[in-house]
């Protein structure tokens, strides 16, 4: 004869064994599905901090200027113009190398003109334009001799474009592949130079000052120009001027531009009217000595109060 109450009772049982079953069943599932949440919450932290990383990486990487080597013509970070209008031809600086100055041969009657410029400065423009007929002579007839140092200090005026550095580069591109038209490039460069304060030349703009110059090899010079080649050089050797010291040269250092040294004396431009042929004629005649075979200006612009030489910094 069958117990009810018992039969009552083993059901109830097996009810709560199947409940404990379930909710022990429930929560293996629910650690397993946090188990699941931490590793992929862990994963994607992994992922999003190797994710961060690269963009530092590529960050710093791309900010950071990389060594490379100088421009052919400019082993003493400056490019020799000679006799002819032709240049000296040096090798490059190579990478982490240091510049190798040009050494002067004292007992020579030729004169030796430095000059520290940035293409970018008004006060640089007003001395060439008023020398550069009498320099053109010095040099074509062998007169002379002018070393040219591109730098770049006023960067800081044009409006983010980095103008004086692209145009020292520029000016590089033109030492590495026509120096022969260097000169021609520097005079057309202050024809056309912007007012400071602006966004200067585009690339462009300066590859037609190039064409305007005839300067040669333009097909190899415009890659170079738009990828800035040599940036890095113009930023070393802007630095090397700026700290000194300057060899052969009374100036210990470039404070401003133009900073102008003839046979190791510097120019005063500060006390001396800059747009003055005459006065920087006497001053070189007076300098190089008797030897010296220049002639006098054919003509002197008008004088403009003496300005103050861009200031480095």
């Amino acid at each position: 004869m069958t117990n009810p109450g018992a039969d009552d009772r083993g059901r109830k049982n097996e009810r709560r064994a199947a409940a404990r079953d379930k909710a022990r069943e429930l929560r293996e599932q629910q650690r397993k599905q946090e188990r699941r949440n931490r590793l992929l919450l862990q994963g994607g932290i992994g992922v999003g901090i190797l994710a961060v990383a690269a963009i530092i990486f590529l960050v710093l990487s791309s900010s950071i200027t990389r060594p490379a080597a100088g421009p052919l013509n400019m082993q003493s970070d400056g490019i020799i113009i000679g006799k002819d209008l032709k240049a000296v031809r040096t090798p490059a600086i190579p990478v982490n190398g240091k510049p190798v100055a040009t050494v002067r041969n004292k007992k020579s009657s030729v004169v030796s003109i430095r000059i520290y410029l940035d293409y970018f400065c008004p006060v640089c423009n007003q001395f060439e334009t008023a020398n550069k007929t009498q320099l053109t002579s010095w040099l074509k007839k062998g007169a002379a001799t002018l070393e040219i140092h591109p730098i770049a200090l006023l960067d800081r005026s044009s409006l983010g474009t980095q103008y004086s550095t692209r145009a020292a580069n520029a000016a590089a591109c033109v030492a590495n592949y026509a120096p022969d038209d260097y000169w021609a490039f520097t005079q057309e460069m202050y024809v056309r130079q912007p007012t400071e304060g602006t966004v200067g030349l585009s690339d462009a703009q300066i590859l037609a000052v190039m064409s305007a110059a005839k300067v040669h090899d333009l097909s190899q010079i415009t890659p170079c120009v738009k990828k800035q080649r040599f940036k890095a050089w113009v930023g070393d050797a802007t630095t090397r001027a700026e700290n000194g010291p300057l060899p052969d040269s009374t100036a210990k250092s470039v404070l401003g531009t133009p900073t102008v040294i003839v046979d190791g004396v510097e120019y005063p431009i500060t006390t001396t009217d800059v747009s003055s042929a005459s006065a920087f004629a006497a001053f070189v005649e007076q300098t190089a000595g008797a030897g010296f075979n220049g002639s006098a200006p054919a003509s002197t612009p008008k004088p403009t109060p003496s300005p103050t030489p861009t200031v480095a910094g």
